[in-house]
């Protein structure tokens, strides 16, 4: 793969701790105090696997958590709504003007035009480079008393629907300060701020009391990051926690309806094969893996029907894509494997992952494939993963999350230059298709365009989509506003509480 690598989530072997003893906040009393709001207790699955940076993986465990705010969010129709920006209108094909509304850094600062534009203009220098901007140069600055001009290299119509994404976070002055690493501690914009982090096992957030967006019912938020999925179900039922995510299909029957909260999600379950070295250089060798894969059996099998066998890189909650769905293009003829060898890896944060890669290891043995499984912690997966280490790897992923354009993971994951091409893809028609999809400003037009740079990449077989997942997430009877979208960028905000 060449171009930038980044080193992204979306999901991790080492298993954590059962919480066996009282979910004790590091911030005082769980129960509030004399501020009112009692604390939150929350389980999250994935540690943090990049210091919590927010060009990375780690940018939607700070969104999740109310951490961090960008100039844009996303409604629930997945288009582009007021956040930091009050409002914005496009001056040229290159050229957009956002209105700041009055709002305080955690620091105690005022964000202000220079605040933000210095905030966009580290992340356009980040190495690597954040998701969201992959393939896209912009460049911003301060304009008047409440003003940023963004000026892209090419005509960005989605501008926009970028700015919302998590990596693009708008973090103070002091969260740069000359250090190597972003620092997100006490200099974000959300309704709670981060005092402290203990390495990958917990967070402490306090209330934020300046938010602009209002003041938040909790008094603050002890987080906890919990890999063993039955160890977050287990914390819930037993009340140590409030809210856990993630909570496996295995363990679903063992919560109490009340507290079960599935949501449909824009998250794909996918095969990844190493399209650049190994077996799977070869199309018609990935042509074979792809026949012998039943997503049927993993759908009702794997997920016990909490997921829909695989369509396409978009399920079904993105609602407009399976009008206009094509058939893949210039699929290869599959070969015979002849016995060849390939290591499989995946991660257990999502437990369901080891037992869909077992699954696989099965199907494509019984297709003549002789199969290694690996499975790790996705920290300990990911870079591996990005640099092609393996020959095939189980991924769930979001297609939506990086900025709400479905162009966005096309050019992430499946272009010669994008920055979490795990399947090391390099096809010049695909490249070819998502930049002319990208140029596209009409939505129907630019819909349609994805559509056959889906097809394109398809007929690659360098992913094979495996099952459109619908996510639990445990909520405990006494939790009341948490924030559960399609795109799971929002766990937590000012309604949310106990």
């Amino acid at each position: 793969m060449t171009g930038v690598r980044r080193r992204h989530i979306l999901a991790s072997l080492l298993l954590a701790p059962l919480l066996t003893a009282c979910f004790a906040s590091s911030g005082g009393d769980s129960s509030g105090g004399a501020e009112g709001g009692a604390r939150l207790r929350v389980a999250l699955a994935f540690p943090p696997a990049e210091n919590l940076s927010p060009y990375g993986a780690d940018a939607t465990i700070l969104s999740r958590l109310g951490v961090t705010e960008g100039l844009t969010a996303l409604d629930a129709n997945g288009a582009a709504t007021p956040a930091l920006a009050a409002s914005w209108r496009q001056e040229n094909d290159r050229t957009w003007l956002f209105t700041l509304r009055e709002a305080t850094f955690q620091d105690g600062s005022d964000v202000t035009p220079a605040a933000v534009a210095a905030a966009l203009t580290h992340a356009t220098d980040a190495k690597p480079a954040p998701a969201a901007l992959s393939g896209v140069t912009l460049a911003a600055k301060a304009d008047g008393a409440t003003g940023v001009r963004i000026t892209t290299g090419v005509p960005d119509p989605v501008l926009p629907l970028r700015l919302s994404s998590p990596s693009l976070a708008v973090l103070s002055s002091k969260a740069y300060d000359g250090k190597d690493q972003v620092d997100p501690v006490g200099t974000a914009t959300g309704p709670f701020a981060l005092t402290k982090v203990s390495g990958s096992t917990s967070a402490t957030l306090d209330r934020h009391d300046d938010y602009w967006g209002g003041r938040a019912q909790a008094s603050g938020v002890d987080v906890r990051f919990i890999a063993d999925g039955a160890a977050r179900a287990s914390a819930l039922r037993t009340g140590e926690i409030d809210l856990a995510e993630a909570v496996p299909v295995a363990q679903a029957a063992t919560l109490d309806q009340a507290t079960r909260k599935e949501t449909a999600t824009t998250r794909t379950t996918s095969l990844l094969l190493n399209a650049t070295s190994g077996p799977f250089k070869d199309p018609k060798v990935r042509a074979a893996a792809r026949r012998a894969v039943d997503t049927s059996a993993l759908a009702e099998g794997v997920y016990e029907q909490h997921a829909d066998p695989g369509a396409g890189i978009y399920g079904p909650a993105v609602t407009w894509a399976e009008g206009k769905r094509r058939q893949p293009v210039g699929r290869a003829k599959a070969a015979n494997p002849d016995g060849a060898r390939i290591t499989l890896a995946t991660y257990d944060n999502r437990p369901e992952l080891p037992e869909v890669a077992q699954v696989l290891k099965q199907q494509l043995e019984k297709a003549g494939f002789r199969v290694t499984l690996r499975v790790r912690e996705y920290s300990r997966l990911e870079s591996d993963a990005l640099d092609g280490k393996f020959d095939a790897v189980v991924l769930a992923r979001n297609s939506l999350v990086d900025t709400g354009d479905p162009l966005a993971v096309l050019a992430g994951d499946y272009t010669c230059d994008g920055g979490f091409n795990i399947a090391q893809l390099c096809d010049r028609d695909v490249d070819r298709a998502v930049a002319k999809a990208e140029g596209i400003a009409d939505t129907a037009e630019r819909q349609d365009a994805a559509m056959a740079a889906e097809a394109r990449i398809l007929g690659t077989d360098a992913v094979v989509p495996l099952v459109h997942q619908r996510v639990i997430t445990g909520v405990d009877t006494s939790v009341s506003g948490a924030l559960l979208d399609p795109y799971e960028r929002t766990l937590l905000g000012t309604g949310t509480r106990r």
